[in-house]
C-alpha cells in the first residue's frame, strides 16, 4: 500500500482524523513551549492566586498564582518526551523478546515464553515505584519502567504473529537463500505484522502517559522543577472542593491524549487492513447466472410443489 493512499485512508476515518489533529496540537504545544509560553509556568505570584479564566490567564491561576495554561503547555513537552521514549524502548524490548521467542531454537523459544509469562505478571506502576525507591523518582525511571513493562506485553502479543509469518513460503525461501535471522525479521516479517506493532506502540505510549501522570501524582515521577500534568493534578486536588474548575484542564489534557493514542492505533490498523480500507466490509461481487462455475443457489422450499397449498401429488 502506497504511503499517500494509506494517509488518505487513515484521515478518511473520523476517529483517525480527530486523533491526528489532537496529537498534532499536543506536539505543536510541546515544541512552542520550548521557546514561548503566555507566562512563565513556574513564576509564582500570591496576589494573583485563584484568578478565574480570562484573557490574561486563559485557564486561570492556581494557589500560588501560576498561570495554569502556561504550565499545561510546558507539561505537554514532558508528556511527548516520555511517550516517545517509552514507546521506542517498549518496541525494541518487545521486538527482541518476540524474535527470540519465535525465530530461535526450541529450547530458547520455550525459555523466553516462560520469561515473558513471568514478567507480564508485574504491573508497570509497581515496577516504577520499586525503581523509584531504589534510584529516586525521575522521568528516566518512568520511561524505563513503562518501556520494559509494556515491552513484555508487546512481546507476548507479537510472538504468535511472528511465528505465523515465519512459516510462510517466502520466509522459508529467504532462509534457503542464506538470509540471516535479522534480515528475515526486518525485511520479511516486520512489514507483514506492522499493523499489530503500531496498535501496540500506541497503547504503550498511552500507558506511559498514564504511568507518568500517576507516578508524578504520587511523587515518584517528575521533579518539582519539571512541568507535569500529573504533578499539577496533585497540587490542585487539595482544593478540589473550593476551585473545581482548575483541575479540569490537566485532567482533560491527559484524557484526550490517551484517548487519541488509542483511537489512532485502531485507525491505523483499519487503514492497513485491505478488507477495511474502503471504510467497511467489502460487498460480494455480483454473480452472473450464465457463468458455468458460478455457485447455484439452493432451491427455496416454498417453490416446491409439496409446499404449495392445494396441490396434491
Amino acid at each position: 500500500m502506497r504511503r499517500g493512499s494509506f494517509v488518505r485512508a487513515l484521515l478518511r476515518r473520523p476517529q483517525g482524523a480527530a486523533a491526528v489533529a489532537w496529537l498534532a496540537l499536543v506536539a505543536l504545544a510541546a515544541a512552542v513551549s520550548r521557546v514561548w509560553t503566555p507566562a512563565d509556568p513556574f513564576r509564582t505570584d500570591p496576589y494573583s492566586a485563584w484568578l478565574p479564566p480570562s484573557g490574561a490567564h486563559l485557564f486561570g491561576t492556581d494557589a500560588v498564582g501560576r498561570d495554569i495554561a502556561s504550565y499545561v503547555m510546558a507539561a505537554s513537552g514532558t508528556t511527548v518526551v516520555v511517550a516517545v521514549s517509552a514507546g521506542l524502548l517498549a518496541l525494541v524490548v518487545g521486538l527482541g523478546l518476540a524474535a527470540l521467542g519465535s525465530l530461535t531454537a526450541r529450547a530458547v523459544r520455550e525459555s523466553v515464553a516462560v520469561l515473558i509469562d513471568v514478567l507480564v505478571a508485574f504491573p508497570t506502576i509497581l515496577v516504577a515505584m520499586a525503581l523509584a525507591a531504589a534510584f529516586g523518582g525521575s522521568l528516566g525511571v518512568v520511561v524505563v519502567a513503562s518501556g520494559l513493562g509494556y515491552g513484555v506485553t508487546i512481546a507476548r502479543v507479537s510472538r504468535s504473529e511472528i511465528r505465523r509469518v515465519a512459516r510462510e513460503d517466502y520466509v522459508t525461501a529467504a532462509r534457503a537463500s542464506g538470509a540471516g535471522t535479522a534480515t528475515v525479521l526486518l525485511r520479511h516479517v516486520m512489514p507483514n505484522i506492522a499493523p499489530v506493532f503500531v496498535v501496540q506502540l500506541s497503547l504503550a505510549m498511552a500507558t506511559s502517559i498514564l504511568a507518568e501522570a500517576g507516578l508524578s501524582f504520587l511523587g515518584y515521577g517528575a521533579s518539582a522543577e519539571t512541568a507535569s500534568w500529573g504533578r499539577l493534578l496533585a497540587d490542585l486536588q487539595k482544593f478540589l472542593g473550593v476551585h473545581p474548575w482548575t483541575i479540569v484542564w490537566p485532567g482533560l489534557a491527559i484524557t484526550l491524549t490517551v484517548l487519541a493514542l488509542n483511537l489512532l492505533g485502531d485507525a491505523v490498523r483499519d487503514a492497513a487492513d485491505p478488507r477495511l480500507r474502503g471504510g467497511g466490509r467489502r460487498a460480494a461481487a455480483p454473480v452472473d447466472p450464465r457463468d458455468p462455475v458460478a455457485p447455484t443457489a439452493a432451491p427455496d422450499p416454498a417453490d416446491s410443489p409439496a409446499a404449495s397449498p392445494g396441490v396434491t401429488s
